[in-house]
């Protein structure tokens, strides 16, 4: 009964979850009750200060700078810029837009490094153009919001830095496996947008491929967007700043390039871009700070050794643990957010993941494809819901298309967990 009843916090918050408390205030809820009923060794005033200090930790900074960076960055010209760029690059091929849609996602993703973001915007932009040239309007959803999951996993993507400080990996590190895998999605999304424009017969939105002069016109007119990642991984090795500093000097970037630059950032985008980040912001905090105090609960229970111990014996070897880990990650993602998961599981797994010898990052990024994966799928994706309101399509008539994408994701995880030097290539030719 003992037993039991140490779980009863983890019971409460999934019971909030599914009543439709939102997830931040759900495990705020769980550790409360924890530590206000069912352990009362430690006085709830110190439960309150360790909340409010949790978000007091300057590696958290990171998190608030990109995400205003990002929201400088949409409205700064830089995503139309890219998408001129993408269209003269591929628009002329079958299903040209489809194609369009998915890099300029991955292009986006070293801007603003928000799925949700990328999503919305592209909902607004490409998916009323799709459906105009012939595109079912499910498919420029389900293209729209598949792709929108690169962002997260391209530097300098949050999730990435929040993984990066809960396991003590360097985000740099993180930063710099994420370019490989994400490419690797972009082109896996890509091979399924050729496999169903050719079957049904999708024509390209440009008559014929730009020509060469043009194509070159269009790359010189975005080069500043493209050096905004290069500069931040170039900063980063070389010392010049940290991934906090980083932000602020993205930040300053941003302000020069869409103000000075493409000239398309004016004074009255301020309030809007300030009310953005202070929106997300505040949900992303709350998630984080709700995240670790619950975390507090789950290490006085001491219930993530008890779990690692339980699965090693289970399990035997890595490869077991890692279909069991995925496929817990993969049933919570069709029901939580993937950045609420993030949160709940890494505690939990990471150091199952270390005692097998498991490399952190390729971990990292397993989970994370697996996470996003789950933002797509029945009964509560995230991003499936998000794109198919601003859309007002069906979520069935959303599945029947996005099945293809999310088999694709699925791949280069495996990929990545059967050839880890996919993702420490990088981070080893840069850091050693």
């Amino acid at each position: 009964m003992a037993e039991m009843i140490r779980f009863l916090p983890v019971l409460l918050a999934f019971i909030l979850m599914f009543m439709g408390i939102p997830v931040q205030l759900a495990l705020l809820g769980g550790a409360l009750f924890y530590f206000g009923v069912l352990n009362t060794t430690l006085p709830m005033t110190s439960v309150i200060q360790s909340l409010v200090s949790q978000g007091m930790s300057t590696s958290l900074l990171a998190c608030p700078f990109f995400i205003l960076a990002g929201c400088i960055m949409n409205y700064s010209g830089i995503t139309t810029v890219l998408l001129d760029f993408c269209d003269k690059l591929l628009g002329h091929k079958k299903g040209g837009l489809g194609y369009v849609n998915i890099l300029l996602s991955t292009l986006n993703g070293g801007m603003c490094g928000s799925a949700t973001a990328d999503a919305a915007l592209q909902c607004k932009i490409l998916v009323p153009e799709m459906e105009r040239l012939g595109y079912p309007r499910a498919f420029a959803t389900a293209v729209t919001a598949a792709s929108s999951l690169i962002t997260p996993i391209i530097p300098p993507g949050v999730p990435l830095i929040l993984y990066g400080i809960m396991t003590g990996v360097s985000v740099g590190k993180m930063w710099t496996a994420g370019y490989v895998p994400g490419v690797l999605l972009c082109l896996a999304m890509m091979l399924v947008v050729y496999l169903y424009s050719h079957k049904y017969n999708w024509k390209g939105n440009r008559d014929k491929r730009a020509s060469w002069p043009e194509l070159g016109a269009a790359f010189l007119k975005s080069i500043w967007a493209f050096a905004i990642p290069v500069f931040i991984i170039f900063g980063l090795r070389s010392g010049f700043f940290t991934a906090t500093e980083g932000g602020t000097v993205i930040i300053v970037l941003a302000l020069f390039i869409g103000g000075v630059i493409y000239r398309q950032l004016k004074p009255a985008h301020i309030k809007p871009i300030l009310r953005e980040a202070f929106s997300s912001t505040a949900n992303i905090m709350l998630i984080i700070v709700s995240a670790m105090t619950f975390s507090t609960y789950l290490s006085w229970e001491r219930i993530p050794q008890d779990l690692a111990a339980m699965l090693m014996d289970f399990s035997g070897n890595k490869w077991v643990f890692l279909i069991i880990a995925n496929l817990l990650i993969f049933v919570m993602g069709m029901f939580l957010d993937g950045s609420a998961l993030l949160l709940i599981l890494t505690p939990l797994l990471y150091p199952i993941a270390a005692a097998y010898e498991i490399d952190l990052i390729v971990f990292g990024m397993i989970m994370l494809v697996n996470l996003y994966c789950g933002c797509l799928t029945p009964p509560f994706g995230t991003l499936m819901y998000i794109t198919c309101n601003l859309t007002d399509v069906s979520v069935p008539q959303f599945v029947k298309y996005a099945w293809g994408f999310i088999v694709a994701m699925l791949s280069v995880m495996l990929l990545m967990a059967v050839f880890p030097g996919i993702v420490t290539f990088l981070p080893n030719l840069i850091y050693g």
